[in-house]
């Protein structure tokens, strides 16, 4: 818990000013998570002799992200050539006598819409119009869920969740990543929407639903990434930030949190 705790701060040192100011620091900042996601992701799939490309995996996680974030009317032929040039790879792999082509194109696909489109939403996210305010309203719902989720689960949790997908994970966390969800996002509501710029965009009720959402469903992002790694054998997708494990590891809830809580304040805040 302490080098889990540390992290977390060392994390937001960084993270903070990157939200505030958004632009380039931003891109840096999230593209560095599901650029290393992407990675992540390939050798999970190659640590069980699957092989989807790398460099098509990697290099289109990043254009996907750079296009989203910068220059968003291009993204979707981006990500089109990304797929055709993982077809056309793989077509190539089976005549040199690779017989699961079909399945590592399918796992190659995957990666290009799971962690580069949706994962893309972070960048949404934050280019909404106050779009720092709404990242902050989002995301730390989301966190506060995931911390309530495993300090109860830890403490209290009997009964399991997933038993084959994720032992540690219980009813109970789950119960706590809820209700901290849904207090976290009437929290950061009333916040921001009384000493921040939002300026009464947000009641306390679509902050409670928001707060809800961030509670109840990125637990199945967080679920698919343990459904990823199981065959594997890994219990992290790499160890590169202390007591958290890998890039995969955070960023799997944070892709079901941004493209929900896109969608949520644009089609019932924002309309």
């Amino acid at each position: 818990m302490r080098r889990r705790t540390l992290s977390a701060l060392g994390l937001a040192a960084i993270g903070l000013p990157a939200i505030i100011f958004g632009g380039v620091l931003y891109f840096f900042l999230m593209g560095t998570f599901l650029i290393g996601a992407a990675w992540e992701y390939v050798y999970l799939f190659r640590a069980v002799k699957l092989q989807p490309q790398l460099y098509i995996t990697v290099g289109g996680v990043t254009l996907i992200t750079l296009t989203r974030a910068f220059f968003p009317q291009y993204a979707l032929p981006v990500f089109e050539a990304a797929v055709l040039a993982a077809l056309a790879y793989h077509l190539f792999d089976y005549e040199r006598g690779r017989d699961q082509a079909a399945l590592d194109f399918s796992i190659t696909v995957a990666g290009l819409a799971y962690i580069g489109w949706i994962g893309s939403y972070l960048f949404d996210l934050r280019n909404l119009p106050d779009g720092g305010w709404w990242f902050m309203v989002v995301m730390p719902s989301l966190w506060l869920s995931d911390s309530g989720a495993y300090s109860i689960g830890v403490a209290y949790g009997k009964h399991k969740l997933a038993p084959r997908l994720s032992p540690n994970k219980s009813w109970e966390g789950y119960a706590a990543s809820v209700f901290t969800g849904t207090i976290g996002g009437i929290f950061f509501a009333y916040v921001y929407s009384t000493y921040g710029n939002l300026n009464g965009d947000i009641t306390l009720l679509q902050g409670a639903a928001l707060g809800f959402l961030m509670g109840a469903l990125p637990t199945l992002g967080d679920l698919g990434e343990s459904m990823i790694k199981r065959p594997s054998g890994l219990k992290d997708s790499s160890d590169v930030i202390p007591g958290h494990g890998g890039f995969f590891d955070r960023v799997d809830s944070w892709l079901w949190g941004a493209m929900i809580g896109y969608y949520f304040i644009v089609w019932c805040i924002l309309k």
